[in-house]
Parts: structure tokens; sequence; C-alpha cells
């Protein structure tokens, strides 16, 4: 059996108010046509998650429901405080607990591309896979049964907005 793990960090924020928490930044408008745009490429592409674990704070949040918007209503959605800048160990915790057997995280760098980076076999051929730029999403492929059971990935597909324009 085979696992798959779709890694994306929140799209394009608006920088934060004067006395607004970073936890309530909303995306810009670019951020918004940027997730949009992922969810349309992980659509076309047949990487469809059938569990989305979603940082709590509003960026991650509005991150997910544009990508959302060309995914099947089907998809289960979990929102949780604990991948707010979260770090890799942090999220490979939540992950574990998954029984999906797609399973997409959304949530803040440096921890998802840390994650990433940490989970790839092998780097793709993109030099955008070393900053993980906002919106950036990694799909990788797992030859395990359990989550808790994930060691190294291959990457099928890497993509930031910029490859999809």
């Amino acid at each position: 059996m085979s696992l798959k793990l779709i890694i994306t960090r929140h799209a394009k924020a608006e920088s934060a108010g004067l006395g607004e928490p970073d936890h309530a930044r909303h995306l810009a408008p670019r951020g918004r046509s940027d997730a949009a745009a992922i969810g349309r490429w992980l659509a076309a592409t047949g990487h469809v998650p059938d569990l989305i674990i979603c940082s709590d704070a509003l960026r991650t949040r509005q991150t997910m429901d544009a990508i959302r918007g060309a995914l099947p209503p089907s998809v289960e959605v979990v929102i949780t405080r604990a991948l707010y800048n979260a770090d890799p160990g942090t999220i490979l915790s939540l992950l574990t607990k998954a029984t999906a057997p797609c399973v997409m995280v959304v949530a803040h760098n440096p921890g998802v591309g840390m994650l990433a980076q940490y989970l790839a076999r092998r780097a793709p051929d993109a030099p955008a896979f070393d900053d993980y730029p906002t919106a950036a999403t990694t799909v990788l492929r797992f030859d395990a049964a359990d989550w808790a059971l994930i060691d190294k990935g291959d990457v099928e597909a890497f993509a930031t907005p910029a490859d999809l324009v």
C-alpha cells in the first residue's frame, strides 16, 4: 500500500496591520489567486487529498478554502491550532494520527518547507524547493501502510504558483 502526502505553504498574505495579531493576517489578492491555481493544478494532476489538515490561522484557512474550490466537496477537513507555526516534528506527530491514504497539510514556513526537504528521498530539480515560497506544494508518495511508518518518500510533483502561469 502507498500513502500520499501533499505539503502546502499558505499563499501570499497581507502584512499584519497595527495591533493585528499575526494569527489574523488574511490573504492578499495575489494569494487568493495563487491558492486557487494550486487547487486547479492538484485537481488536474489527480493529486486530490482525502483529508486536509490545516493550521487555524486565517491565512492558512483562506488558502485551504481557495484550494478546495477545485476539489471534490467530499474532502474532509481538520483545522488545528497545533499547526500554527509548527515545526516538522509536530506536523509529523499530527500526521501519524491520520487514516486517509492521501493527506494534505496546509501550514507555515519554515516548518512545511523543512518537512518537505526532510521527507523527500531526492529533492526535485527546482530551485524554489529550497526556499519554499508562498503556496509552494510538494506531493510525496510513501511505500507504507500506516502514517506512523513513513520515512523518506518519492517526490511525485512540486509546484509554485509561478510554475503555473
